[in-house]
């Protein structure tokens, strides 16, 4: 008997709870239909349309008001608004084109970009998913004005990037600059095997070597030379006798030419007198 009463016990616990459950699944869904029965989305819709136009005054353009609202707000970097010279860069700009849906805001609106400058290839599909990302942070919420937001600080922080990347490039062609003209004036470690081999060169570019061979093939000795570096002038005249046909037997020295030899002065002198004149001493006298 206590055991039968236990298992009716049981049951009806059991029954209790799931009979809680689904009464509480239907309470959820009667305060979420009245919810959605409650709220006017058009109404919602066309007051925040109704804000961001004089938040944006002049630069808001609605395209249409039916089905749903569809309007664009454009959006820029600082730089895009600044006066620059045409050669440099003036910043990102595009507009953002927003179509309402029926249940906006508790659905999506629908987002585009139109009128893209100075983006990079993949900016737009990056710009595409951020804003995704922050429209699901605000489901439930008028959040257009946090879309524009979201995309001018994207766009803010994009340009500083592509700045700071054009710098660092900039930076790194000066550096290679003046690594080259540092190169020039360290030049190349002189040994004498590469000094002679720029002096030959350097001789042979400028002509150097063709004069100076041209010069000594036309330098003309003086008698002493001629004596100092040919020894067969030693005997030149003995030579020539017999080339004749007379013997050495009979060639006669007069021994009176030779008598005062003793009395010439015949020290070497280290440099010749080349200007001097035979008998300009005695017409001097």
């Amino acid at each position: 008997m206590w055991q039968r009463q236990c298992i009716v016990h049981d049951t009806f616990k059991w029954y209790d709870k799931h009979m809680w459950l689904e009464i509480r699944k239907d309470a959820i869904f009667a305060k979420e239909t009245a919810v959605s029965m409650s709220r006017n989305y058009k109404e919602d819709q066309s007051n925040e349309v109704e804000a961001l136009d004089s938040i944006y005054c002049g630069e808001m353009e609605v395209l249409q008001t039916e089905p749903f609202h569809k309007f664009q707000i454009p959006i820029a970097t600082e730089e895009y608004y600044a006066e620059t010279n045409e050669d440099s860069e003036q910043g990102l700009a595009c507009k953002l084109v927003f179509t309402y849906t029926e249940t906006y805001p508790d659905a999506a609106p629908l987002v585009e970009i139109e009128d893209a400058e100075n983006f990079e290839d993949n900016f737009e599909g990056q710009l595409l998913e951020h804003l995704r990302q922050t429209i699901d942070e605000n489901i439930g919420m008028e959040m257009i004005f946090s879309l524009v937001s979201s995309a001018q600080e994207w766009l803010n922080v994009q340009w500083d990037e592509h700045k700071k990347r054009q710098e660092d490039e900039r930076a790194r062609k000066v550096q290679e600059v003046e690594e080259a003209e540092r190169k020039k004036f360290e030049g190349t470690r002189v040994t004498v095997e590469t000094f002679m081999k720029w002096k030959l060169d350097f001789e042979e570019s400028t002509g150097i070597a063709a004069k100076r061979e041209k010069n000594n093939d036309s330098k003309k000795l003086t008698g002493r030379e001629l004596f100092m570096c040919d020894n067969t002038l030693n005997d030149s005249d003995i030579k020539f006798l017999l080339e004749a046909g007379d013997s050495i037997e009979n060639v006669k020295i007069d021994e009176a030419l030779f008598q005062d030899i003793g009395e010439l002065d015949l020290d070497d002198d280290d440099d010749d007198d080349e200007d001097w004149v035979p008998g300009a001493e005695d017409d001097d006298d």
